[in-house]
């Protein structure tokens, strides 16, 4: 099949989809950890920040990709854990604030809320530092503006 555009609740099932990939990898993400110190607990942070997303945007159900993306913003934002569920929550912050009014998105809409993502963690880390989840967002959102052109 090929989809053209992305509704609400496409975007939920592609959430939770990642969500669930997380969970079970969690300890292959918190090995990954290195920076600032190798603390051992990113994928557990980022696990407990999504899981809390995902509950919110399960209890806010919604066609409009603008409101699904919403609440899992505001969902990760309430649970962000340690550093790296803070950046998550940023990331999804900026992808949220760019579909908000959307009902569903396109490949070219879709890219381009990556990268507001991308722009709002790096604004809300004080000194951001290459080599980390905002790097790997980066690369993703670059990538994902070049290949929706």
């Amino acid at each position: 099949m090929n989809k053209r555009l992305i509704n609400g609740s496409d975007f939920s099932g592609m959430v939770l989809s990642g969500a669930a990939f997380l969970q079970r990898n969690v300890e292959r993400v918190n090995a990954l950890n290195v920076f600032p110190v190798p603390d051992g607990d990113t994928g557990t942070n980022m696990n407990l920040t999504m899981t809390s997303g995902t509950n919110e945007l399960q209890n806010k159900p919604s066609p409009a990709v603008g409101k699904v993306a919403e609440a899992l913003s505001k969902g990760l934002l309430m649970g962000a854990r340690g550093n790296s569920g803070v950046i998550l929550s940023q990331l999804f912050r900026g992808f949220a604030k760019s579909v908000s009014a959307l009902e569903e998105v396109n490949t070219v809409q879709f890219a381009a809320a990556l990268q507001s993502g991308v722009d709002m963690a790096y604004r809300a880390v004080a000194k951001p530092v290459e080599g980390t989840i905002l790097t790997v967002a980066k690369e993703a959102a670059k990538h994902a503006v070049a290949y929706a052109r």
